[in-house]
């Protein structure tokens, strides 16, 4: 870091704390009470939140796919309990698969399962299932799972042999120039990897694919052409129906 950018560093940190102390006093001249100082200087030039990269778009855009689809059952692997499950279990019933375990909810739209879905076979079980921003980990010991150089491939693999003919398979990963992996964190895929696992390739079709990209701007109903050699480190979602 330059010492000019460490200068307004300090500069930007040093007003932040005078507003801090010009508002104490006003706060104890209107006769407030103060227990304790509890300072957080960063809120004042925060904005409201973040409307924006991989997880926003991803959890809102599948959520709203299964609210539309209105499928008879939704099982979910390893996504986000408190972003895309819990926005599917605002509105329905969902099932989480984890390998890794979860406290038990108190609301009644959720069920879980604590299992390891590159070794525990299933077959044909529900119409619709998602896997968000999780196939990228299977196999790289991150979560205290077995190391495996294909576990994203047995992952995949029984993905698609949980989808009902006729049923729906909600993927996202990280995306970019080329295959990669980045140990233990995650692995990033070429955009056309995904259409390439055996089992995709034999048994899914690809209905639909959406994309964040590196400025975490979301591309709707976009084609996979749109995403290659233009995102580093982006997300594709990808929309399949088993054939």
């Amino acid at each position: 870091m330059s010492r000019a950018r460490i200068a307004r560093k300090i500069s930007r940190k040093l007003k932040m704390r005078s507003l801090f102390r010009s508002q104490k006093r006003e706060w104890l001249q209107q006769g407030g009470k103060i227990t304790k100082d509890h300072i957080i200087l960063n809120d004042y030039h925060d904005n409201a939140g973040l409307a924006g990269g991989h997880y926003f778009h991803q959890d809102l855009l599948v959520a709203r796919f299964i609210h539309e689809d209105k499928p008879e059952r939704h099982v979910d692997v390893g996504s986000r309990i408190d972003g895309f499950v819990a926005h599917v279990a605002s509105f329905r019933e969902i099932e989480i698969i984890d390998i890794r375990p979860l406290q038990m909810s108190q609301h009644h739209n959720i069920s879980f399962i604590q299992a390891d879905l590159t070794k525990v076979e299933f077959s044909g079980v529900t119409d619709s299932l998602s896997c968000l921003h999780a196939i990228e980990h299977f196999g790289l010991g991150r979560y205290s799972d077995s190391v495996d150089v294909n576990g994203h491939v047995k992952g995949i693999e029984n993905l698609v042999s949980l989808v009902k003919p006729g049923g729906r398979l909600y993927v996202s990963c990280p995306i970019g120039l080329r295959d990669e992996v980045h140990f233990n964190a995650h692995r990033v895929l070429h955009p056309n990897t995904m259409l390439s696992m055996p089992a995709i390739r034999e048994y899914m079709s690809l209905v639909r694919f959406d994309y964040v990209d590196d400025g975490g701007d979301l591309h709707c109903e976009a084609s996979i052409h749109d995403a290659i050699d233009c995102t580093r480190y982006g997300c594709g979602i990808y929309t399949f129906i088993k054939i």
